[in-house]
């Protein structure tokens, strides 16, 4: 209740007319039951046609009043809880985009995708039930009380038992619920977890023809969804059978003693009418209330769920007094930096030291899991740097504004994620205001303007989701135009040029030169042929620098990086060298 009250309490003129409504239709729906007792009694019975015309218009006033009534609180209830959840996958998709990588891999996406879409759906239920149901069936229970002893204290005493009977029943209930919704939100994780596997990996599938390997773990999670909620499918089930069972045994009795009280003479037949009503609204209502107790710990679990993200500590944030402007452009240096992720016992990367000027390009070379793409995934600040320095135009990374940092970096990742749109929006990513011009110059550099050019609608050419209509290269290269759309000091590629042809990649780096000339340029690249002409080559090795220099330099000098060039270039090209 805490985690919705903090967003309900910004609404308070609507809730203040859900009430005003509830009033109304309250006071309304109690008070037909009293007009129809006297128009029985009065007019009914002894056949007088003007007094029962007379209660029926005022019957009808009422109907019409407590439609209105009714009818405000159902639309500021919706619109109130509409616009609420709405807030709440605001802030929650607005706190995921600063969550780090780190926080990402704790959570996980099907977990966070469930979060921000079922879990919120159900404190949208829960809510407009709460604001509905949960404002009119107390005061409809305690009027409906008073009315009931008012008009018959004796056949009250047969509704009394039924009060504690219900509440203990839906305490019981709501106890056996909260575990089971527990269950089924984990279940509802994994089955999302599962399908994402199998929609993204499904050309692995097929490759190793285990298909039904993942259908049966799919099976298996999907059977477990099913059970939990069949569980809960039967606990609703049981209560409202429950609650109709006692209502009418409540008003059989009440039948049968009010009965015997007509033909005494100590009770009138109207009356008794009356008393059915106000017995079947009071005990209906607290079925109504019984209800949103059965649907509390399923709320709870959600609301609980969305508070961990919602309240998940950041590992990188802004300083307190962060940096906007530099007089230092376009440098870059690393001082004595270790590195580890939150949950290992060992830093990846040991005692890095280096720096690049502007116009130089420092590239990265070494075996599988050295640490490369780590450090260029420090630079913009993904993860923050166990020991040491970053600095970036002379300031540590740790001080930037993290948009003024990021603003100054072209990052184009190991995997060249295209968003779904077209392929103008997907450039624009790099530059909001892109002109055709620039767009032009982007994808000349980057070697894409030559298939874009055979596209029928060019720029306007819809991407598939992750770019899965184009081909690893043609993916790759409108990365890299994305990132060097817009002029930076700093220019990442982290093993960007993997997919490329060799052909493609030396017009590419060809074109990069002048580009970047006045900029910073960190190269990632498993090819020697891609940094053989670097200013500067870092070889790693168990993530620390096992040798660093130009290309001829390290030929020379180092037998990890001999080793990489004699595997990848003839003898007659490392004789050259």
């Amino acid at each position: 209740m805490r985690f919705i009250w903090q967003y309900l309490r910004h609404y308070k003129k609507e809730i203040a007319l859900i009430i005003l409504g509830t009033l109304g239709f309250v006071a309304v729906t109690l008070g037909l039951p009293t007009l129809l007792a006297e128009m029985i009694d009065k007019a009914i019975l002894p056949q007088n046609t003007s007094l029962l015309w007379r209660y029926a218009a005022w019957m009808l006033a009422l109907s019409i009043l407590g439609l209105l009534g009714r009818t405000l609180t159902t639309y500021m209830a919706s619109r109130t809880v509409n616009d609420m959840t709405m807030q709440i996958r605001n802030d929650t998709y607005t706190k995921m985009q600063q969550l780090s990588h780190h926080e990402f891999q704790e959570f996980g996406v099907p977990s966070l995708t469930t979060r921000i879409t079922t879990d919120a759906f159900m404190i949208l239920q829960f809510t407009e039930m709460m604001l509905r149901q949960g404002t009119a069936a107390p005061l409809m229970i305690l009027i409906s009380i008073f009315m009931i002893w008012k008009t018959s204290p004796s056949l009250g005493l047969f509704v009394l038992p039924v009060a504690p009977i219900i509440f203990l029943f839906v305490m019981l209930i709501a106890r056996i619920t909260l575990p089971i919704s527990e269950r089924q939100q984990r279940n509802l994780d994994k089955i999302n977890r599962i399908l994402r596997e199998s929609i993204t990996g499904l050309r692995v599938l097929r490759a190793f023809n285990r298909e039904p390997f993942q259908h049966g773990r799919f099976q298996e999670v999907n059977a477990a969804y099913r059970k939990t909620t069949s569980q809960l499918f039967k606990l609703m089930a049981i209560t409202p059978a429950v609650f109709s069972l006692l209502l009418n045994i409540v008003i059989i009795v009440i039948l049968w003693f009010g009965a015997g009280y007509i033909q005494q003479g100590n009770l009138q037949v109207g009356t008794l009418v009356a008393f059915i009503e106000y017995v079947f609204h009071a005990l209906y209502s607290l079925t109504l209330f019984a209800n949103i107790f059965m649907m509390y710990p399923r709320a709870t679990v959600s609301a609980k769920r969305l508070q961990e993200v919602l309240d998940v500590p950041i590992s990188v944030q802004n300083p307190d007094q962060p940096v906007t402007e530099t007089q230092e452009i376009g440098s870059l240096e690393f001082r004595d930096v270790d590195f580890a992720y939150p949950d290992a016992s060992e830093p990846v990367l040991r005692n890095i030291s280096f720096k690049t000027r502007p116009g130089e390009t420092t590239a990265f070379i070494g075996s599988t899991g050295s640490g490369k793409s780590t450090i260029v995934k420090l630079i913009p600040r993904f993860y923050d740097v166990t020991k040491g320095q970053i600095l970036v135009d002379g300031v540590d990374v740790r001080d930037y504004d993290l948009k003024t940092l990021r603003s100054k970096i072209g990052f184009t990742p190991q995997k060249a994620l295209l968003f779904t749109g077209d392929i103008s929006e997907n450039l624009r990513y790099g530059k909001f205001d892109a002109t055709e011009a620039d767009m032009d110059r982007a994808t000349d550099i980057s070697q894409a303007r030559e298939f874009i050019e055979r596209l029928d609608t060019k720029y306007r050419t819809e991407i598939a989701e992750g770019g899965t209509n184009l081909s690893g290269g043609q993916r790759q290269r409108l990365s890299i135009a994305r990132s060097i759309i817009k002029g930076r000091e700093i220019y990442i590629f982290d093993d960007s040029f993997s997919a490329l042809d060799y052909k493609t990649d030396a017009a590419v780096r060809q074109s990069l030169r002048e580009e970047t000339k006045d900029a910073s340029t960190i190269i990632v690249a498993q090819r020697v042929g891609t940094i053989m002409h670097a200013d500067q080559i870092i070889v790693l090795d168990k993530g620390e620098i096992a040798a660093q220099g130009t290309h001829q330099e390290l030929l020379r000098t180092s037998d990890i990086y001999y080793e990489i060039a004699s595997s990848q270039l003839s003898k007659e090209e490392l004789a050259l060298e």
